[in-house]
């Protein structure tokens, strides 16, 4: 028998490996939330509290800039128009670009590649090189300054996007289950709602979160066809920014708010964002 002296003792090795791996974690978490962390901080103080040097971490928090938002007719209805155009852009992209994408991932044709190379070159090329194109062809058809507008250029982006992402969950799904429905007499729009849809689910719930993700935060296209009957949230923020000075308060506290939405969607869906996300990851 082996002594106790002799036993062979547990490395210590594989623990400070776990330590330094968790240590290393919460130093990217930190790194990753602290500009979120910091305008959350920022705007639950004062004006005066906000320009203190050094940043005081230890404060009595205010919600007056929240109460002023809130008070604001003008950034209401900003954030009013964000919904709107996002919510609207979401559904049409989603009814538009799901069953193309469906189409795309069970057809046959030699011409699949091609298509899917011509709907993903909508997303290389750079936004400036679209914004005076959709600028001076909405001036002539009157759609500045219209919700319309800018679900339309919302839409032919986001389009490419479901397409794409849609398409790859599409692929992975088991056609087994499909052919036993055609053998069972469904037609392909039946096989679609009833089968590939359903086991869809994370898929949809995952491209639709990115569709609102990219029409919530733009900025860009929204700055150039948009002036104050559809101005945007994020625009709407600019307001604060003015030759009187900046205020702090109000500019940290919209951002917040603009991304609440966001966040609290993210969070009804997790469970199937992560589904989404790793869908194809793993496969047989």
């Amino acid at each position: 028998m082996t002594s106790p002296s002799t036993r062979p003792r547990p490395r210590r090795r594989g623990r400070w490996l776990d330590l330094l791996l968790i240590a290393v974690i919460l130093l990217l978490v930190g790194i990753a939330m602290f500009p979120f962390l910091w305008i959350v901080q920022m705007s639950l103080k004062t004006q005066l509290e906000a320009f203190t040097m050094p940043p005081k971490l230890i404060f009595l928090p205010t919600f007056e800039n929240y109460v002023s938002l809130l008070q604001d007719n003008s950034f209401l209805h900003t954030f009013a128009n964000s919904t709107l155009a996002s919510t609207i852009t979401v559904v049409l992209s989603m009814v538009i670009g799901v069953p193309a994408a469906y189409v795309l991932s069970r057809s046959q044709t030699k011409a699949d590649s091609s298509i899917a190379l011509w709907v993903l070159t909508t997303r290389m090329a750079p936004p400036i090189a679209f914004a005076i194109p959709f600028f001076l062809i909405f001036q002539k058809i009157g759609l500045i300054d219209t919700i319309q507008g800018l679900v339309l250029v919302y839409l032919t982006f986001n389009l490419s996007l479901v397409m794409w992402m849609m398409r790859t969950f599409f692929d992975g799904l088991p056609l087994s289950l499909e052919e036993a429905a055609w053998i069972d007499g469904a037609n392909i729009p039946q096989t679609f709602l009833r089968i590939a849809l359903p086991l869809s689910v994370p898929g949809l719930a995952t491209t639709a979160i990115f569709c609102f993700l990219l029409a919530w935060n733009d900025f860009f296209f929204a700055l150039i066809l948009t002036r104050s009957a559809t101005m945007t949230a994020p625009v709407g923020i600019v307001n604060f920014m003015n030759y009187e000075g900046w205020a702090w308060g109000k500019i940290t506290a919209g951002s917040v708010l603009i991304m609440l939405p966001v966040v609290a969607f993210s969070l009804l869906v997790r469970k199937y964002l992560i589904r989404g996300l790793t869908a194809g990851a793993i496969k047989g």
